[in-house]
């Protein structure tokens, strides 16, 4: 092993080696999420429960869940477990976004793809959180405009994707920053590309927004947006902290000769 890092001390890998780790990485992510699943099968009453207080709350009763189908229950249950399985095992498939990345970095830089991965898992799970504060919201909101002498009969499974798909956005909004870093550390994307299209962030965030905020009220969108557009400008900050310090680095063995052959 120590004879393979001395022969390869910047740990290239080939085309075949970048594919084969990215094999690997993809099966540890569906290993993760079939636990994750199983985790979810057990947890679908509770997570039920919580899906559908929005419609418990709403007066008079007049909204519910429908089974349209003899197996409709059934395959709820698997969406939901499959999606609570997603939730449940973000932190195994960010930690393997981070561990792919991982080999291609030098020595000091493993530091920062430990410090990426346990960012990842946060931004994340806070982005989950701001999704399951906010849907519940929309339910309500959204089922306010039911005139009163008429009932809702939602279809159960177009309910929880509804939920679902919206949690799930939010948390990997979140990952934005994430998502640039890694391709800065990449060598993809440097940090002045990235500032100079902060314009084009700016409007893909507000149409994001847009489009993914079911509340009627645009002070959501506008929050989400300018979240989205912080979380761009810190990737942007993190990158050129990085680049400078690469910089410094590169120039400090330039200077040390000539200062002491003076």
């Amino acid at each position: 092993m120590r004879s393979r890092r001395r022969a390869n001390p910047e740990r290239a890998m080939s085309v075949g080696a970048h594919l084969r780790e990215l094999r690997k990485r993809l099966v540890l992510v569906l290993l993760g999420l079939a636990v994750g699943t199983t985790a979810g099968w057990f947890l679908y009453e509770p997570v039920m429960a919580f899906l559908q207080e929005p419609l418990t709350e709403i007066s008079g009763g007049s909204s519910q869940l429908n089974f349209q189908t003899i197996g409709a229950a059934f395959e709820l249950q698997l969406k939901v477990a499959f999606w609570a399985g997603a939730i449940l095992s973000s932190p195994w498939w960010i930690y393997q976004i981070g561990a792919f990345i991982g080999p291609g970095l030098k020595r000091g830089e493993r530091v920062h793809a430990l410090a990426f991965g346990a960012a990842g898992i946060a931004l994340f799970a806070v982005g989950a959180a701001c999704g399951v504060l906010v849907v519940p919201r929309a339910v309500t909101a959204l089922l306010s405009f039911v005139p009163d002498d008429a009932a809702a009969l939602l279809s159960a499974t177009s309910f929880v994707s509804f939920f679902m798909y919206l949690v799930l956005a939010f948390g990997l909004s979140f990952l934005l920053p994430e998502v640039l870093v890694a391709l800065n550390f990449l060598g993809v994307l440097p940090a002045r590309t990235m500032l100079r299209g902060w314009r084009w962030a700016v409007v893909v965030a507000f149409t994001f927004a847009a489009m993914i905020n079911p509340l009627p009220n645009p002070v959501f969108m506008v929050g989400q947006a300018l979240a989205l557009v912080a979380l761009y400008l810190l990737a942007v900050g993190v990158a050129a902290l990085r680049e400078a310090t690469q910089r410094r680095r590169a120039a400090a063995p330039a200077t040390a000769p000539a200062s002491s052959h003076a």
